[in-house]
């Protein structure tokens, strides 16, 4: 199973954009000399983040919705996106009752995607039987992780399976396993901040950035 058809309209940054200098930004000073740009500003994030919860509050207002939350990379992006859910809920006819629970996807070693992968917490998810499932997920490469999660939360026989990615990666083998509500088109870059991580480090960074070359030989493993 893998969702195919997009209706959703989405920010796509080209492959030529130079992202904004760090000097117009505040940023961690133990990770001076580790970034190359900022690509996506923290503003920018929680602006698209709003307009995504509405696209999905009139998508699955009124129905008891189980979120699946992609850790680690994708908490600080789902905690945000269930925040501005239940704002909306608040102030609408409309609600989406919503629980949360957690799994863990683990295929990159550096900055390269391994093979191996690893979902945990996702062993038995009997309790989605019948319920709509927003999967949130920080970023999408290729999309074979997302089919194989795709494929498992299938076996489980959900009522409905929607995807919400923060960014989907422009990659030459990206294949069609693309999210429902996507937040931005980025190049083929190694990004970040905003939970992202690389070896551990940058989730305490607020804004989507570049990591540089002696960033990633300094944390290196």
């Amino acid at each position: 199973m893998c969702p195919t058809a997009q209706t959703e309209v989405y920010l796509l940054i080209s492959d030529d954009w130079p992202g904004y200098s760090l000097d117009l930004f505040s940023y961690p000073a133990h990770y001076s000399g580790d970034l190359d740009c900022v690509i996506i500003p923290h503003g920018v994030i929680m602006d698209r983040t709003e307009r995504l919860a509405r696209n999905i509050m009139d998508d699955l207002g009124d129905h008891d919705t189980v979120v699946l939350c992609v850790l680690k990379g994708g908490y600080q992006f789902c905690a945000d996106l269930v925040d501005r859910i239940t704002a909306l809920s608040r102030n609408s006819n409309r609600s989406i009752p919503m629980r949360v629970h957690f799994i863990r996807l683990k295929s990159y070693l550096n900055d390269q995607s391994t093979e191996d992968l690893h979902i945990v917490g996702a062993e038995d998810l009997s309790f989605l039987a019948g319920k709509n499932v927003l999967i949130v997920e920080a970023i999408v490469g290729t999309g074979k992780t997302m089919k194989a999660l795709l494929d498992h939360v299938e076996g489980f026989r959900p009522k409905l399976i929607k995807v919400a990615g923060l960014l989907v990666k422009r990659m030459p083998f990206n294949s069609a396993c693309l999210p429902d509500y996507v937040g931005f088109e980025i190049p083929n870059r190694f990004v970040v901040g905003y939970a992202l991580d690389y070896n551990e480090y940058f989730r305490d960074l607020n804004h989507i950035c570049v990591i540089s070359e002696s960033g990633k030989t300094k944390y290196k493993i």
